[in-house]
């Protein structure tokens, strides 16, 4: 069998997670939230001695109205994000047609600040505006990339599904749960859910599984202790 020479062979494909950001922030945020809301909001409804039927009917109004505030959120805030990006893009390309020498001068400005000297980084930049113009000045004058484009329907979709799997646990738990158990068994399932959620989050990002698992948990916990506190200090069954 011929070994194919170094310089013929085709070199692996590298993934990298920056190419998650558009959805995993988005997914991570709302399984946080779904956990944490849902969680919370069915112990402090549990503690105030509400009956079971009004524990899990409350459960399920606060998963739809918030995977629903969640997908509205997220694709107002992302589409804003485009609009931005959009209008800066269009102002370039205006730019790009009245000043092509400025801007040509200002793209080799951008490449002697990064360690090119002047006559090569002269080159690089007539080089990529008679290839792309708009995209060389995108990505080194804006800093817009391909794999950080805003995407708000991508952003809203997995926001709102990451909610309702996330709302789901403590549900489901509510639901499997005597009346007079829910409130305990309620806490340490969402607990054990937000651990989890931490350590996968994490790990999809790169960051210390441990670190990540036990951050989230500790502030569903606080968000499940002050419910609980709530509840109790009404006291009144809904």
């Amino acid at each position: 069998m011929l070994d194919v020479p170094s310089t013929q062979r085709h070199p692996r494909p590298e993934r990298h997670r920056g190419e998650r950001v558009g959805w995993l922030r988005a997914a991570v945020l709302g399984a946080n939230d779904g956990i944490v809301s849902i969680s919370g909001l069915i112990v402090g409804v549990a503690a105030a001695g509400s009956p079971h039927a009004t524990v899990l009917l409350t459960g399920v109004a606060g998963t739809v109205a918030g995977a629903m505030s969640m997908a509205a959120g997220e694709y107002v805030s992302v589409r804003s994000q485009l609009d931005t990006e959009r209008a800066d893009l269009a102002a370039e390309r205006v730019e790009l047609r009245d000043t092509p020498d400025e801007e040509l001068e200002e793209l080799a400005g951008i490449y002697r600040a990064r360690g090119l000297d002047a006559a090569l980084a002269r080159e690089v930049a007539v080089q990529l505006t008679a290839h792309d113009a708009l995209g060389a000045h995108a990505r080194d004058e804006l800093g817009f990339s391909h794999t950080l484009t805003a995407r708000p329907l991508q952003a809203a979709g997995a926001s709102a599904a990451a909610f309702c799997v996330g709302a789901a646990l403590p549900m489901l738990a509510a639901v499997l749960t005597p009346a007079g158990r829910a409130e305990p068994v309620i806490i340490a399932t969402t607990l054990a859910a937000l651990l989890v959620s931490g350590a996968l989050a994490a790990w999809a990002g790169g960051a210390p599984v441990m670190r990540g698992a036990i951050r989230v948990a500790f502030w569903g916990a606080l968000a499940m202790a002050a419910a609980s506190l709530i509840g109790r200090l009404f006291n009144v069954a809904i």
